[in-house]
């Protein structure tokens, strides 16, 4: 009996043998592998039908691969982790009936996904069961999760991922522990584990780790003493983890230590772990997601929109060169919509990470299929027109493809679920996500048909229904939602279902400032000045209503509900139609699911049906409680005549 799903990972034929004379860690799993998923057998260089070959005379970058095929298959790589990503390249093309040939080369240099994990086992912003990693204080037993790790690492490592945190960026005390022995142990064993598929482990630490474990008076960056706790530590780790990647941490943020208690900027709290990290040449990744969580609702000067950009953007080129960024896709918090953050381009002398959400926080938390590559697309297409890059209009991919310690990082969703993504569909956006890393220049449209052809076994027909479905679900589901950029409306916390003013009497600088005459944030340069952060033309287009883009104009613009859209339509009417518009969607997402039923198995069937029944109900909910909402706030009917309570 499966213990858990396969995912896109499919054994196929057509390769009986092969040829490897590498006997690393690496090379190991691709001998393995290539015995399991082809059925093939160790030959001789002469007798092998697929060889593997080291060769940098086409590329010298770190995990590229170059596959060719005259009377043999040939995989080059200039490393055994170019060999690695060559298989499972090959393997993906086999399932998808493409031919075998390609060369390709990473774009990005970090290709990371972080764990929110706790050593309770809990997983902050998980829906797909608990940790993978850790239960009731301590890791599960590696004697019985050895082989589903195993089996997660060869997931990420099939689509290109090569760093991983494990554990959550909101560290405690306990788990800040994971710094030293015994928990160190733990550590040791699943990086051993991962190493063998390419990929390193980073930790999240807690700034003030020294005081926590090291029994320190302080930790200002600054201290010496400080800077020899955090030295040992290092040193200690790569004692036992030679091959570790790094810590990331989150300082100054919603409550966590930071060095603003010391009087001390972000970049002297990131350099003082960055030295401590350069010996081993490691990277410290730090986050952005610094703002005043604190605020005063009345207060209308302060910007959540702009702080990261106010906080970072005066400390280009201050840090270390083994720090990296990690900047939010927006300036907010993973909104189903919202501009794209201004920091990309802004600080061309540090190193920068995309951080995205694979997790479905703010998007429907795995109850509602919402494929997210779309969105992500949207971000790495970006026209930034920072100066400085090869091209004129410098679009996001190219600014974090542009340094060596640059790449891209996501909040995983995975968790212990037999599917381990809460649903078989909601696997598209780790697959997705790990595609775009490697290769940003892929379609959502050509990732998805991989994905399906890949996981399942379908006709044209039904995987044209199935596509259908997916490829709409994050226009649906912010269709139903909050309207035209303006973000949030769902409820406090937990951030699930709609609450329209669930937060915007509160701290947390998430407001939509709806009134009886309009609604919207004034960003412009009569407001917060937000627009202006951006490089021109955007910040010109941002700051003008006439050429601000409907999809975002409540973001940057408070307006009248019936200022007239570029569609035509009031912004009150639009919000009537797209939310009657996307909850109807929802619910022929679960007719067309149900044509599927007999073509997929059970136990995946019957997991998205439940999804979608939910994501109906939920979307009736939201559909109802936004038009209510700005029918009474305003009093303007329904051009339409719906119903509207």
């Amino acid at each position: 009996m499966e213990l858990y799903d396969s995912c896109w990972l499919k054994k196929t034929e057509g390769i009986k043998s092969f040829y490897l004379k590498q006997n690393s860690k690496i090379a190991k799993t691709i001998s393995a592998d290539a015995s399991y998923f082809f059925g093939a057998v160790q030959k001789t260089q002469d007798e092998a039908e697929l060889l593997f070959t080291l060769d940098s005379s086409f590329s010298d970058i770190p995990g590229a691969f170059n596959i060719t095929q005259d009377k043999k298959i040939t995989i080059s790589a200039p490393d055994d982790t170019g060999l690695l990503y060559g298989f499972y390249e090959l393997l993906r093309r086999k399932n998808c009936g493409c031919s075998p040939d390609i060369l390709s080369v990473p774009q990005n240099a970090v290709r990371m996904i972080d764990h929110w994990d706790n050593l309770d086992g809990s997983v902050e912003r998980g829906y797909a069961g608990n940790s993978l990693f850790f239960e009731n204080g301590a890791f599960r037993s590696f004697e019985d999760f050895t082989p589903r790790i195993e089996a997660y690492a060869r997931m990420l490592a099939s689509v290109g991922i090569n760093a991983v945190a494990i554990n959550n960026v909101n560290v405690r005390k306990r788990e800040a522990g994971l710094l030293k022995k015994p928990l160190l142990d733990g550590v040791a064993t699943i990086a051993d584990i991962f190493i063998r598929f390419g990929i390193k482990i980073f930790l999240s630490v807690n700034f003030a780790s020294p005081v926590i474990h090291g029994g320190a008076a302080t930790a200002d960056p600054k201290s010496k003493t400080v800077l020899n706790w955090w030295t040992k530590a290092v040193d200690d780790i790569f004692a036992v983890i030679p091959y570790f990647g790094g810590f990331i941490i989150k300082a100054d943020s919603e409550g966590e230590p930071g060095p603003f208690a010391y009087g001390r900027d972000h970049s002297d709290g990131a350099n003082c772990l960055a030295n401590a990290l350069a010996s081993h040449d490691a990277l410290l990744i730090w986050r952005c997601f610094v703002y005043n969580c604190n605020q005063d609702w009345r207060d209308r000067t302060t910007d959540r929109a702009r702080a990261a950009y106010d906080t970072f953007k005066p400390l280009d080129g201050k840090f270390a060169g083994n720090v990296a960024l990690q900047i939010k896709n927006g300036p907010v918090d993973f909104q189903v919509r919202e501009p794209v953050n201004q920091l990309f381009g802004a600080m061309p002398k540090t190193n920068a990470i995309l951080e995205f959400q694979i997790t479905q926080e703010y998007t429907g938390q795995q109850k509602h299929i919402c494929y997210l590559v779309p969105l992500w697309k949207e971000v790495l297409d970006f026209k930034t027109y920072a100066p400085g890059y090869n091209s004129a209009d410098a679009p996001v991919s190219e600014i974090i493809g542009a340094r060596k310690r640059n790449g891209i990082a996501a909040v995983s969703n995975i968790g212990m679920d037999f599917n381990w993504t809460g649903h078989k569909l909601a696997q598209v956006n780790l697959y997705g996500y790990g595609r775009l890393c490697w290769d940003t220049s892929l379609t959502a449209e050509q990732i998805l048909t991989e994905w399906i052809r890949q996981s399942f076994e379908l006709n044209a027909s039904n995987e044209q229904i199935l596509f259908d479905m997916i490829i709409n679900s994050r226009e649906i589901y912010e269709k139903y939602t909050a309207p035209l950029g303006v973000g949030w409306m769902c409820k406090p916390n937990h951030h699930y279902g709609p609450d329209v003013d669930g937060y915007e009497y509160d701290r947390w600088g998430t407001y939509h400032f709806a009134d009886r005459d309009g609604v919207g944030v004034d960003r412009t340069t009569e407001g917060t000045a937000c627009a202006e952060t951006y490089f021109p033309p955007n910040a010109a287009m941002y700051n003008d209503i006439k050429t601000c883009p409907d999809e975002l104009l409540l973001f940057f613009h408070h307006v009248p509900y019936t200022h007239v859209l570029k569609s035509g339509k009031t912004v009150i009417q639009h919000i009537y139609d797209t939310h009657f518009e996307g909850a109807a969607a929802a619910g022929e997402m679960l007719a067309a699911w149900k044509k599927l039923e007999g073509k997929i198995g059970d136990r995946e069937y019957l997991g998205v049906l439940s999804r979608l029944e939910e994501q109906g109900k939920s979307a009736l909910q939201w559909r109802d409680q936004i038009n209510t909402y700005f029918y009474r706030k305003s009093g303007v009917p329904d051009a339409k005549g719906r119903k509207i309570y």
